[in-house]
C-alpha cells in the first residue's frame, strides 16, 4: 500500500509492555478524534486486555498480532500504516528487523532505544532503503534523546536568529527525581554483552562521533570523552558528576549536527553532566551516586557479579506505581559560548518520572507529529529527533505541558 491508501496511521508496537501501555494510554487520551491507532505485539490476549484499560475511545482500535522476529508479520504491519512506534526492547536484539520493514515500506518509525550498536546497526543497514521510501526513520524518542537534542537545536536557533555565530563549547546540565527502568537495564546489559561476545565494538561504544553520517570528515576537537568524575564549577551551579546517559545522547547531538551539515558549528564542543547542587552535602550525594553508577556498570561486565547486579535492578516490564511516576521531574539547563562569545541557555524540563511518564509523552507526541506531517523537516533515513521532526514536536511537547526555552545570558 502507498502511504495514502493505508488503513492505519499510527501503530504501537510492544503495547503490552509496561511503557508500550503508557504510550497507548496517553495516545487515547491525546490523539485527535480522527487518527486511526492500532496496537502490536506478540500476544493477542494479552493486546486485548490493554485495550480494555484504554476506554470507550479505543475499543475499535484494531490489534496487529506480529513477533520481532517475524519478518513477513512485521513487513504488513508496517505496510499497514503510515507510523510505527515502538518500545520493544532491548533495540540491539529485537530492533532491526522492525526498522527494515518500515524503511522498505515508506513508513515513519520512531523508538525509545538509548543503544549506540542499535542505532550504529540501524544506519548502516537501512540509512539507504528509508533515504528512497522516504522513511524517516526516527531513533531516541523518549528520554534518550529528545531533551539534549532539541535543547542544543534551541541554542542553535537562537544564536543564529541573533546573527551570534556558531555553538562551540555547550555542557548540559541534568537534574532529576525518577528510577531506571527494567527496559533501560536490559538494554544496557544487551550492549555490555553484544562488546564482551565481540570486542571489536568497543571502539564504537567509545567513539565520540560513532553516529556520525561521515567520520572521516568530523572536526579534530581533542579529547572528548565522557565525564568520569566529580568535580565543582560554579558556572554549572555546583558539584556535578558523570550523566549516565551522556555516552549516549552525546552521539545523537553530533550527530544531528553532521546531518544538518554542521549547522552548530565546526567547532561545537558537546558533554553532559549530572547535577548535584551546592555544599557538602551535594557533593557527598554526587560521589556516592557515581560509585554506584560505577560499580553497576562493572558488575554488568563480569560474570560473577551479574546475578547480584540482576537481583538488584528492575526486570524488563517493571515499572513504578502512578503515585510515584507523577513525583518524578526533570530539569535539563543547556550552556553555549558562541564564536562571538554570547553565551545563551537552554532548558528542557517536565514534572513526571522521565523514564516513563515523560517518555511516554515525548513518544507519543512524536509519533503523533510524524503522522501529522506538517512542519516537519525536508528529511528521510536514519534521523535524530532533531533531524526527523525538530520544530514540529518542540511545538508539541510545549502544548503538551514541557518547558523548551532558551535565553541570551546577561538580558
Amino acid at each position: 500500500m502507498s502511504p495514502r491508501e493505508r488503513d492505519l496511521d499510527v501503530v504501537v508496537f510492544g503495547a503490552t509492555g509496561f511503557v508500550g501501555r503508557l504510550v497507548a494510554d496517553y495516545l487515547a487520551e491525546h490523539a485527535p478524534a480522527s487518527l486511526r491507532i492500532g496496537l502490536g505485539g506478540r500476544s493477542l490476549e494479552r493486546l486485548e486486555a490493554v485495550r480494555r484499560t484504554l476506554g470507550e475511545r479505543a475499543r475499535d482500535w484494531p490489534l496487529i498480532v506480529a513477533d520481532g522476529a517475524d519478518d513477513d508479520a512485521l513487513a504488513e504491519l508496517a505496510g499497514r500504516t503510515r507510523v510505527v512506534a515502538t518500545t520493544v526492547g532491548p533495540y540491539l536484539r529485537y530492533g532491526l528487523p522492525l526498522a527494515k520493514a518500515c524503511a522498505a515500506a515508506g513508513t515513519h518509525y520512531a523508538d525509545l532505544t538509548g543503544e549506540v550498536l542499535f542505532v550504529r546497526a540501524s544506519i548502516d543497514a537501512v540509512d539507504e532503503s528509508a533515504r528512497a521510501s522516504g522513511a524517516r526513520i526516527v531513533h531516541a524518542c523518549g528520554f534518550d534523546s529528545i531533551p539534549s537534542d532539541l535543547g542544543v537545536l534551541l541554542l542553535h536557533q537562537a544564536a543564529a536568529a541573533d546573527g551570534a555565530g556558531e555553538l562551540t563549547d555547550t555542557t548540559l546540565v541534568a537534574v532529576m527525581k525518577g528510577g531506571f527502568s527494567g527496559g533501560t537495564i536490559d538494554s544496557m546489559r544487551a550492549q555490555v554483552e553484544a562488546v564482551q561476545s565481540e570486542k571489536s565494538l568497543r571502539r564504537i561504544v567509545v567513539d565520540p562521533y560513532a553516529l556520525s553520517p561521515d567520520r572521516d570528515d568530523e572536526p579534530d576537537l581533542g579529547d572528548e570523552r565522557d565525564r568520569v568524575a566529580v568535580f565543582e564549577s560554579d558556572l554549572l551551579g555546583g558539584w556535578v558528576g558523570p550523566f549516565v546517559m551522556a555516552s549516549f545522547n552525546t552521539r545523537i547531538v553530533r550527530r544531528s549536527n553532521a546531518l544538518q551539515g554542521w549547522a552548530y558549528g565546526r567547532s561545537f564542543r558537546y558533554r553532559e553532566l549530572a547535577g548535584y547542587g551546592r555544599g557538602t552535602r551535594a557533593r557527598v550525594t554526587a560521589n556516592a551516586v557515581t560509585g554506584v553508577l560505577g560499580g553497576v556498570l562493572a558488575g554488568m561486565q563480569k560474570p560473577r557479579m551479574r546475578g547480584l547486579v540482576d537481583r538488584l535492578l528492575p526486570s524488563p516490564g517493571e515499572g513504578p506505581s502512578a503515585e510515584k511516576r507523577a513525583a518524578g521531574f526533570f530539569r535539563m539547563r543547556v550552556r553555549s559560548t558562541t564564536t562571538s562569545g554570547v553565551d545563551y541557555v537552554a532548558t528542557v524540563a517536565a514534572q513526571g518520572d522521565p523514564g516513563y511518564a515523560a517518555t511516554a509523552v515525548m513518544l507519543g507526541e512524536s509519533a503523533l507529529a510524524l503522522a501529522e506531517g506538517s512542519g516537519l523537516p525536508e528529511a528521510a533515513g536514519v534521523l535524530t529527533p532533531a533531524t526527523g521532526i525538530g520544530d514540529a514536536l518542540v511545538q508539541r511537547l510545549r502544548v503538551a505541558g514541557l518547558t523548551l526555552s532558551v535565553e541570551r545570558e546577561g538580558e
